[in-house]
């Protein structure tokens, strides 16, 4: 048997796979080794030098998982064409998300211009106590002594939010004033998240069957269940949080401006971004309803806490049930670190993309104690029956 396998002639696989073992052999390292240091050396070096874009391919990821359905529809409404669908899906976007955004920040951004020269001339001379400010209710006199305190003199403005942000107000007046020169790179962000998410919307369905594949190697026993878990999670938290945390501060936004108060527009946006926050939206629109009747604006302010109250009324007990299918499940402390952390790291973005993260984590979590809780279960209930079996 030996003999006849020796006499006979290798072939070109076989020929190749000795030459193969043989420089293996001699190699000072294993070229397995090599490999893999070679691609470790590759992904970090892609780290480096494309950090700069991780914020707006996260951007355009979220986006593109929580409009998934909607980009369905449009593909069966056209036939399938994944470059049209892409395109009409990146202009509904641009349409109902970031054009009304960027309007809206652009009117801020002059609003809180003003708000800054106030400070600035606030600071050199002192402000006197707002009437508004003297007239609430139980604590107006305890207030009116703390603002002679700290802005009645002259610099005590300055010393206060020097006090409270380590900077001056100068810096923080410069800062606003040289908001257009980094406008630039925000635009440049901006179109390359659109550009990631066209290319999401077109190529989406390779790319997630490529992750499959490779989530079944890191994950065998898991990765199914956790990428069911992801774009729910995304969904639900971007539509439950984000898309109605818009909607509450462009319908308040708009109240504030009937109801006269100044800087309608920074309001608004401020109590989108609080209505992210469990308890954000109310808190929000019941201090700006206090200061209109401290102002003498009794009925405006009465309006407009009764308003908001039935507006809230409306969106938690009737929209987002319908929207998500049901409220969002995440705790308040790490809603409030994902908001945080997400502006913090990644600026403006981190709004939208924070929560999501942090709402992706907790998910997580919860299913890796799901299945830890099932399988210590089904152990109970093995020994359950060993013990049986025994006696």
């Amino acid at each position: 048997m030996h003999s006849s396998n020796r006499g006979r002639p290798y072939s070109t696989v076989e020929r190749a796979d000795i030459e193969a073992a043989r420089r293996e052999r001699f190699a000072l390292v294993p070229s397995a080794t090599v490999a893999r240091v070679l691609l470790v050396l590759v992904i970090l070096a892609g780290v480096y030098f494309f950090h700069g874009f991780i914020v707006p391919v996260l951007a355009a990821l979220v986006i593109g998982f929580a409009s998934w359905p909607i980009y369905r529809r449009i593909l069966n409404a056209i036939g399938g064409n994944r470059t049209l669908g892409a395109t009409i899906a990146l202009l509904l976007v641009l349409s109902f998300i970031i054009i009304p955004i960027t309007i809206a920040t652009i009117y801020a951004m002059k609003e809180i211009k003003v708000w800054a020269l106030w400070a600035i001339e606030a600071n050199k001379h002192g402000a006197p106590v707002p009437v508004w400010l003297q007239g609430l209710p139980f604590a107006g006199e305890m207030l009116s002594e703390q603002w002679v305190r700290y802005a009645g003199h002259e610099g005590g403005l300055g010393e206060l939010v020097q006090l409270i942000s380590g900077s001056n107000i100068g810096n923080i007046y410069r800062g606003v004033v040289t908001f257009g020169a980094t406008a630039f790179q925000a635009l440049l962000t901006l179109l390359f998240m659109l550009i990631t998410l066209f290319f999401v919307y077109r190529n989406g369905e390779d790319l997630v069957a490529q992750l499959d594949r490779v989530g079944e190697r890191i994950l065998p026993e898991r990765w199914e269940r956790v990428s069911r878990i992801v774009p729910l999670t995304i969904s639900s938290t971007v539509t439950g949080m984000t898309i109605i945390a818009i909607g509450e501060g462009i319908v308040l936004g708009i109240a504030y401006w009937i109801a006269g108060v100044p800087s309608p527009v920074t309001l608004g946006v401020i109590t989108g971004i609080m209505a992210l926050i469990p308890g954000g939206a109310p808190l929000s629109f019941t201090l700006v309803s206090i200061y209109l009747v401290a102002s003498g604006s009794h009925f405006a302010g009465a309006a407009l806490l009764i308003w908001g109250s039935v507006e809230l009324f409306i969106v938690d007990k009737t929209l987002r049930p319908k929207l998500v299918g049901g409220p969002i499940k995440l705790p308040f402390l790490p809603t409030f670190f994902g908001l945080i952390g997400g502006v913090k790291t990644m600026g403006f973005l981190g709004l939208f993309v924070g929560p999501v993260l942090m709402a992706l984590l907790v998910a997580i979590w919860r299913e890796w104690l799901h299945t830890d809780a099932v399988a210590t279960q089904v152990e109970a209930e093995r020994e359950q029956i060993a013990q049986r079996a025994a006696e």
